[in-house]
């Protein structure tokens, strides 16, 4: 039986509740937190190599667990594409790191002597920040809460982890992976619930990474600027793509239902609005539907389809709510549309509307649905103030005839990430170190070892330490 102050747990594909949770108090919190501080000393001590050692153990749990990682995300998400992949994402980042650790150690790390000050040396010594928060989201559990938990491990750091209520599963095999290497449960652990929960969270840690919402991120900011403590926000998303006149069209569309449909676009990155060249439009807007109706949901069996059910029950309304915002300002639906209730589960097949302007709130506010609104333009300027006409600025996609047209353009878009000649590309882009635009976060995609490492500097006097008062007396004369 449930505890009175449990959180109930929807079941994306069944609409039931079949799993509840007791939020960790701000007193629980704070007691995990003060356990991986202590945990953090000897972690942060030790050997890069140490620590390097230590994860590839992690690694061999989590391969051992790998189904049952799986499954505990399928459940969470309605059976995602990205769940199938999530462990295998995990086994990425961990054998990544591993290859950049010692490297990005010796990147950080500065010596020399002073350019105004030659008898002056320096040097420095880099400390882990002791304890990193990590507040998730919903549309993506296990890959985006451990793309943000595993640099800190690599950087010496201790790891508070809070996932989103809405999809908590993973965390009991997750959990179950740690606890089998008795060194990392020293210093990684996860706590449960609500917003209550996370502003413990934020209370209790050194570093907030949010992954989330622009409304809540706004929320953690402002809580880390009273505590005077550094945020890295990755927030929302209204991605474009460009495509140009000279664009291979069936390419074009491949790369655009792949970036708008994966997971239901229920990703921070999918693409949600589509220019197209005015010459191309109307065999692109053709092509388009014919390649979007061949998707299909992954209803009645989960493991067939592209569609999954939409994860939050709250989703479907509002990507229900731009669509007729959009219907009843002129814009046309060529194909889906319509929330389905299926199984208890509610969907959308993929959706393709013509006929939009920004003046719709489909063309500015994340939808977060399988939803590809298409808007023809006439010059490669105007395309681009079309791409920029946004607040956000997470990524972008552009399709072109050649690379060289296609970066001409990408270099225009404001976006931390574009993709050239695909969509889609932001998983390959942790090498990048980009930076979000807009109100798509703070703190951007930097090294993912070295924002966790904070640099302290030694000046090394080689000469006779300066005396005031021979100095004084040098001035009078």
């Amino acid at each position: 039986m449930a505890q009175a102050n449990s959180i109930p747990v929807r079941n994306p594909r069944t609409g039931a509740v079949d799993f509840d949770l007791t939020p960790a108090t701000a007193a629980d919190v704070a007691a995990t937190a003060a356990r991986l501080r202590a945990g953090q000393k000897a972690w942060g001590a030790a050997s890069v190599e140490h620590r390097i050692g230590v994860l590839n153990q992690w690694a061999e749990a989590i391969r051992e667990r790998r189904q049952d990682i799986i499954d505990a995300d399928s459940e969470d998400t309605g059976y995602g594409q990205i769940s199938r992949i999530a462990p295998d994402m995990m086994l990425g980042a961990l054998f990544g790191n591993a290859r950049a650790a010692p490297g990005a150690f010796e990147a950080a790390k500065r010596q020399g002597r002073s350019p105004n000050m030659p008898n002056v040396a320096y040097d420095s010594v880099l400390k882990p920040i002791p304890l990193i928060g990590v507040i998730s989201p919903w549309n993506a559990p296990t890959m985006l809460s451990m793309l943000r938990s595993i640099p800190p491990l690599f950087a010496g750091c201790a790891v508070l982890l809070k996932p989103s209520e809405v999809t908590p599963r993973f965390t009991r095999p997750l959990m179950d992976s740690v606890r089998a290497v008795p060194e990392l449960a020293a210093v990684f652990d996860v706590v449960l619930g609500a917003g209550e929960t996370g502003q413990a969270v934020v209370d209790n840690v050194d570093l907030i990474n949010f992954c989330g919402s622009v409304a809540n991120g706004r929320r953690v900011a402002e809580a880390c600027a009273r505590r005077l403590i550094p945020s890295e926000l990755e927030l929302g998303g209204k991605d474009p793509l460009v495509v140009t006149a000279t664009a291979d069209l069936d390419k074009a569309v491949t790369a655009a239902v792949r970036g708008a449909l994966t997971s239901t676009g229920q990703v921070c990155f999918s693409i949600e609005r589509i220019y197209v060249h005015e010459s191309v439009h109307d065999e692109f807007v053709r092509r388009l539907v014919a390649k979007a109706e061949q998707a299909e949901l992954n209803y009645p069996d989960p493991m067939k389809g592209q569609l999954s059910p939409f994860i939050s029950d709250r989703q479907p309304a509002i990507v229900a709510d731009h669509l007729a915002d959009a219907v009843s300002k002129g814009a046309k639906v060529l194909t889906g549309g319509e929330v389905l209730a299926l199984g208890g589960g509610l969907y959308m097949r993929p959706t393709v509307v013509v006929d939009v302007t920004h003046e719709m709130t489909l063309m500015k506010d994340e939808t977060f649905g399988p939803v590809m609104p298409v808007m023809r333009y006439r010059t490669a300027d105007e395309a681009v103030a079309l791409a920029n006409d946004t607040a956000f600025g997470l990524s972008a996609a552009v399709m072109a005839g050649t690379e060289e047209e296609a970066r001409a353009i990408g270099e225009r878009i404001n976006a931390g990430n574009v993709s050239l000649q695909d969509c889609f590309l932001t998983f390959a882009a942790a090498a990048v170190e980009s930076d979000s635009f807009g109100a798509s976060g703070l703190g951007g995609r930097r090294s993912g070892i070295q924002r966790y490492l904070k640099r302290q500097g030694l000046l090394i006097n080689t000469a006779e330490p300066a005396c005031l008062i021979d100095d004084g007396l040098k001035a009078a004369e």
